[in-house]
């Protein structure tokens, strides 16, 4: 086997293009951790995938799908400019954390939104987790290992509006489990061994925390396929009173599909149990209750990512979610 070289990629004379924009890796979602010394963890952080293009004269901040978006970036655009670096690709995650130091979502979007916010954009951080182009050199074929070697002193303990998203070398099952106790979106496991490949992969991998709780059936929207179930309308708890928490439109099957649209119908009422308008809608008693999996809870206070998973009757209010004048819903998992 021949000698790697000892000199980085910066001490060779450039000889690769610097391209305008790089398609994201992407990761598959898998129920469980993989295992092996080739595999290393890191938080999955819940915000905007970017990248952060360093070019001659200028910095470039762009979105997943390659819009520029460096104006609403500029602590990012600011603090990219500072790196010591003349040429390069970051790839990372824009996110706002919240007093437990964990990325939300819903705090992102009020950053980044017209209406009034706490948070300013200058709240934002760019977390990097992959070095693709560095001084005139593409990276994506080396491995992730040699990428991260030289992503951590351009980024590691700085303090700014970039830093460096750790990678944990851990048990991965362990890693998970503390990570979901915290409030955490989940984690990524990232094989060691392989170079940069867009799109999505078996190499970057994403195992997420989901929440699972009992919400009010309080109506449905029609699907266009006529005879089955589009979305579910859910509300939680508050206090005497329904509240509305969104929908959802994902778990069952076309048999359960009909079942259900069936089952609904046969509760239909025109006087609806939560302050809601929808046109399409139709609304049934509030007597059923659905067994929701979701991810996390927006801005407004709706669910997100929900998905069905059983239903019963409404016998016992002990089950269905309590908001709580201080809930704690919009902390992103």
């Amino acid at each position: 086997m021949a000698k790697a070289s000892s000199k980085k990629p910066r001490d060779i004379a450039p000889t690769d293009p610097m391209p305008a924009r790089v398609d994201p890796c992407l990761a598959t979602l898998v129920d469980k951790p993989p295992k092996g010394p080739d595999w290393a963890y890191e938080v999955k952080w819940d915000g905007y995938r970017l990248a952060v293009h360093i070019e001659p004269g200028r910095v470039r901040v762009l979105t997943r799908g390659g819009y520029d978006w460096t104006g609403k970036f500029p602590s990012i655009a600011d603090d990219a400019r500072r790196l010591a670096v003349k040429t390069a690709i970051l790839d990372g995650e824009a996110v706002v954390l919240d007093d437990k130091g964990r990325s939300d979502f819903g705090m992102l979007q009020r950053a980044l939104g017209r209406l009034p916010s706490p948070y300013e954009a200058g709240a934002i951080v760019f977390y990097a987790f992959d070095l693709l182009y560095l001084d005139g050199h593409d990276l994506r074929r080396l491995p992730l290992r040699e990428r991260r070697r030289l992503l951590e002193p351009l980024v590691a303990g700085r303090e700014g509006a970039i830093r460096l998203s750790e990678e944990v070398q851990a048990d991965g099952d362990e890693f998970f489990r503390v990570a979901c106790a915290h409030g955490l979106e989940g984690i990524i496991a990232k094989h060691v061994e392989k170079p940069y490949r867009s799109g999505r992969g078996e190499w970057w991998q994403k195992i997420t925390c989901k929440r699972r709780d009992s919400f009010v059936i309080v109506g449905f929207e029609p699907s266009t396929v006529p005879g089955h179930l589009g979305r579910l309308l859910l509300a939680a708890r508050q206090g005497n009173d329904l509240v509305y928490v969104g929908g959802c439109g994902t778990g069952w099957s076309n048999d359960l599909s009909r079942e259900l649209r069936k089952l609904l119908e046969g509760t239909a009422t025109k006087s609806p149990a939560v302050a809601l308008r929808r046109k399409a809608a139709v609304f049934v008693a509030p007597v059923l209750v659905a067994e929701v999996e979701y991810r996390a809870w927006t801005d407004d206070g709706k669910l997100r990512h929900a998905s069905f998973k059983g239903i019963r009757e409404r016998a016992d209010d002990g089950t269905v979610y309590q908001l709580q004048s201080t809930d704690s819903r919009t902390q992103g998992d």
